[in-house]
């Protein structure tokens, strides 16, 4: 049974419906995602759409009612719900997003408060940070709106999410944001030795560690998920190139998975960086490496 069979007669039902479909699919959270993409079609903000619900509204007309069931099957088929509405939230943003680009996630919100801490630190009045691989430009936007004092840059190679990232910048109006289309190895040498913050989420996921949700398997892009045999192909460049970009006491916070901590402080500390220091995500999984700049 999908959303709009039997012609379901209020908008609870609608949503019940949906949600045992999505359910039947194995999707993980059927009533949330139910309620995000009813409220997405119907126009109506979740507390509205509750609202509408509990009163036993009747169910919309049989044009929305027929788009919204479109979505539940695209959704029952795995398909990512931030596809499905074009956005994803992070931190106090809403991204757009789509085919060709990493969804944020909500554990890369961590990954940006510490550059953000370590930003707002720095005492200079228009201090610098950079962004290697920005994907939508979570991290470099959450820079750029917290900070707005800070000049904040950023670079990816994929041509598809670099038009995300390059939408997402001019839609929330970040006139202190540059994105550059460039590999992150070969990023602004005209910032060398300038730079305060440099952050990044990289491709981290060994290649043989295939990720079992096929909303990750299926839809990211597979250059921002797998980072070769370990996993650390890329934190090794971002090691090198961090120490050409980083000025002396500079921070560089790196994403990665809750194994990788200890390899990652090992490479950091062998590369010459000082004070290395992994820390944890809200669910107290390790998440992301600090170092400064000798």
């Amino acid at each position: 049974m999908t959303a709009c069979n039997d012609s379901p007669a209020t908008l609870a039902e609608l949503l019940r419906a949906a949600a045992t479909t999505l359910a039947r699919a194995g999707v993980p959270s059927p009533d949330a995602d139910a309620e995000t993409l009813a409220a997405h079609v119907f126009g109506l903000s979740r507390g509205e759409l509750a609202a509408a619900a509990f009163r036993g509204d009747a169910a919309p007309e049989h044009a929305a009612v027929a788009a919204f069931d479109g979505l539940v099957r695209r959704r029952a088929r795995r398909e990512p719900l931030q596809h499905l509405t074009g956005v994803a939230p992070f931190r106090h943003l809403e991204l757009r997003v789509g085919p060709g680009v990493f969804v944020p996630r909500p554990e890369t919100e961590i990954v940006a408060q510490l550059a953000i801490d370590a930003l707002r630190a720095v005492p200079d009045a228009a201090p610098v940070a950079v962004d290697l691989g920005t994907g939508s430009g979570a991290i470099a936007l959450a820079m750029a709106t917290e900070v707005p004092h800070a000049r904040v840059f950023a670079v990816e190679r994929s041509a598809q999410a670099y038009a995300w990232a390059r939408r997402n910048v001019a839609e929330i109006g970040a006139d202190n944001v540059r994105v550059e289309l460039v590999d992150l190895a070969d990023a602004f040498a005209e910032l060398d030795g300038t730079v305060s913050v440099l952050a990044s989420n990289p491709p981290y996921v060994p290649d043989g560690a295939i990720p079992r949700d096929p909303e990750v398997r299926d839809w990211d892009p597979p250059a921002a998920l797998y980072g070769g045999e370990d996993g650390l192909d890329v934190v090794r460049v971002l090691s090198v190139v961090g120490r050409r970009l980083l000025r002396a006491g500079g921070t560089l916070v790196i994403e990665h998975g809750e194994w990788q901590g200890a390899p990652i402080r090992a490479l950091l500390q062998a590369d010459g960086w000082r004070a290395a220091a992994t820390h944890p995500d809200l669910t107290g999984r390790d998440r992301a490496t600090t170092a400064l700049r000798a």
